[in-house]
């Protein structure tokens, strides 16, 4: 009689290349929540500025270890010099001229865009922290918000599976350029996330060669 072993699947690696604390610290929530599907196991790297992502990219990218590597990050204020700077690397690495457009996740002005849906529908106008600081503390409590870390953990708490379903429904409205005021692509990616069939990995990586 043959045995009947368990057949055990690999889960699907992805890496997210985070701009700062903010972007890193949400994402992680977002994973302790356990909002999206089980098959996917998300790795996260702090770039610590956007002024390293470009390098963190090309260096998951190319170690093999991932299916899938992603970045997230803020678009800031016009012209968006260093986002645009972002993305033209990530283009020429590729060869491909919109590269960057399959693998960036993007909120403009700033990640707090993203958060802040978890509780409003109203949108952020400013990547200024102390423009927004009455706003976050309007729903965090939180005084005097300069994204310190103990800001950014307090913040962070008041992130629930139950408000992830309103940041969803309220971050699908935002669609569109990346250029344009009040606008992120990240519900996109929690389409990806949030589903048991990994095709849509595969449609990136087509794009990327």
């Amino acid at each position: 009689m043959p045995n009947k072993l368990p057949k055990f699947f690999d889960k699907h690696k992805i890496c997210i290349i985070c701009e700062g604390n903010e972007e890193y610290e949400y994402l992680k929530r977002l994973k302790e929540l356990k909002v999206w599907n089980g098959q996917y196991d998300i790795s996260l790297v702090n770039a610590g500025g956007n002024g390293n992502i470009p390098a963190r990219y090309q260096d998951r990218y190319q170690n093999g270890t991932y299916e899938l590597v992603l970045v997230f990050c803020d678009t800031e204020k016009k012209p968006h010099e260093q986002y645009e700077d972002i993305k033209r690397k990530i283009n020429e690495f590729h060869g491909v001229d919109n590269a960057a457009d399959e693998v960036v996740i993007f909120a403009n002005p700033c990640t707090m865009q993203i958060v802040t849906k978890h509780w409003t529908d109203e949108n952020i106008k400013s990547p200024a922290k102390p423009v927004n600081a009455p706003l976050i503390q309007k729903y965090t409590g939180v005084e005097n918000y300069k994204g310190r870390a103990d800001q950014i953990a307090s913040v962070m708490k008041h992130i629930s599976v139950d408000n992830y379903g309103d940041m969803f429904r309220r971050i699908k409205r935002l669609e569109g350029a990346d250029d344009e005021l009040g606008r992120s692509n990240f519900g996109r990616y929690i389409d990806g996330l949030m589903c048991d069939d990994e095709a849509w990995i595969n449609k990136i990586n087509d794009k990327l060669m």
